[in-house]
């Protein structure tokens, strides 16, 4: 087990030895085949096969629509009645959709079987299938598979699950190999391409990024490796590359300047940079975003905000909106509060934050009446009924879908709470 991440004396206690209510009950969550959406934009030459329901199949189909501009590199291959019942063989079938799939669709070097509900039901054994498959398709593709059930997952554990299973497949360093850092999490290209530049200036050359853009771009591992997670809810992706002897770096996670700049810091300290060379690098950014938080903070300081438990991005956003835009937190809600990943961004949270972690649906909606905040933060099935009951709503879910790490992205980011109070102050007038 890995030893708790030591907290900076620099940010104080906060919430650290804070213990949050504990909620089970009934959830208003996305399940983990929700994050399809954004790995298949990112992984461009991977395709995802859901062996799922048509509830599956619309439910990505809805929530991805939208998004879509070509044709998507994601499907479901359907269990019907038939395969409930145990009256076809759906390895057979499965087989047979694979191999159609994979001879319409040459360009698909890494195919994901994904398991839901149904498959996690009639316990198909999606593993088993990925090896005989891979096996049957190598080396021209590679087949692996991870759970997005909403039996075992809830909307971003599908990222943290996928990621997982494509860390056995992953090259070892050579030994003797030069440090090299490793930025682990799903970003948008051109968040990327911005962190590239300003750790590149900093002297720090060899970044990678996990998952690549492409998948025959396989990232090494080993114990050269300083990992840097992007997202807070890559919990297994984490501890399985530190099983091969990758190193987890102590950091908040990069919303807003000052979680931005305390990430870059902690890459920086790990490969030896000058503090001069580090302020340098983050000399422009850090002015350009400042100027665009302060046209937001004029909207937002001195609301306050009730979060749901959604993504797992709460508690860093909690932290950007009290600490950088002066918004009030009344309660932050999280679906799992990892509090080996989550130390530093809890000891950067006020103290006396009211943190909860599951969810108990009923119980929370009547703390949030009572409280009736300025602004609501929760997934779409609750949005619109507290929306008819006069509050400010924002969608958890376009926070993931969004790019909003980075400096050049935390005047996007505070837009997204900003846009909700225009939108009312509008409406009203």
């Amino acid at each position: 087990m890995n030893s708790v991440i030591p907290i900076r004396a620099e940010f104080g206690k906060g919430c650290t030895d804070v213990k949050p209510l504990m909620e089970r009950g009934q959830r208003e969550v996305f399940c983990g085949l929700t994050g399809i959406i954004w790995l298949h934009r990112k992984i461009q030459d991977a395709f995802f096969l859901v062996v799922g329901s048509r509830t599956c199949a619309h439910l990505i189909q809805s929530a991805a629509g939208v998004m879509i501009f070509a044709e998507p590199r994601f499907g479901t291959a359907i269990i019907d009645e038939r395969d409930l019942a145990g009256l076809a063989d759906v390895n057979v079938e499965l087989d047979r959709v694979v191999n159609q799939l994979l001879a319409r669709r040459p360009e698909i070097k890494l195919l994901f079987l994904v398991g839901s509900c149904p498959s996690e039901v009639i316990k198909l054994d999606l593993s088993r299938a990925a090896s005989r498959l891979s096996a049957q398709h190598s080396p021209a593709v590679r087949v692996l598979n991870y759970s997005g059930s909403g039996i075992e997952t809830t909307f971003t554990q599908g990222e943290d699950a996928c990621l997982a299973s494509m860390v056995p497949d992953m090259p070892s360093s050579p030994d003797k190999a030069e440090q090299e850092l490793l930025i682990v999490g799903t970003l948008a290209d051109v968040v990327e391409d911005q962190f590239v530049r300003i750790l590149n200036h900093m002297g720090i050359e060899r970044v990678r990024f996990f998952p690549p853009r492409r998948a025959q771009d396989q990232v090494s591992i080993g114990p050269n490796t300083r990992l840097l997670l992007a997202q807070p809810f890559l919990g297994e992706t984490a501890r399985v590359m530190q099983a091969r002897g990758a190193s987890l770096l102590s950091a908040p996670f990069p919303l807003g300047i000052e979680g931005t700049t305390a990430w870059l810091q902690s890459a920086a300290s790990s490969f030896g940079v000058a503090q001069d060379r580090f302020q340098a690098a983050l000399a422009a950014p850090v002015a350009r975003a400042t100027a665009s938080l302060a046209r937001a903070k004029l909207h937002l300081e001195g609301k306050s905000i009730f979060f749901f438990p959604d993504s797992q991005l709460e508690i860093p956003l909690a932290r950007f909106l009290s600490r950088e835009l002066g918004m009030k937190l009344l309660e932050v809600g999280t679906p799992y509060l990892h509090r080996q990943h989550m130390a530093v961004e809890l000891a950067m949270l006020p103290e006396g934050t009211f943190l909860s972690e599951g969810q108990d649906v009923e119980k929370q909606l009547d703390r949030c009446r009572a409280l009736h905040p300025d602004m609501v933060v929760c997934g779409l099935g609750l949005a619109n009924p507290l929306e008819s009951e006069g509050m400010i709503t924002k969608w958890a879910i376009e926070l993931v879908f969004t790019p909003i790490q980075g400096f050049d992205q935390a005047g996007d980011l505070a837009e997204l709470f900003t846009r909700p109070l225009l939108r009312r102050m509008r409406l009203a007038a």
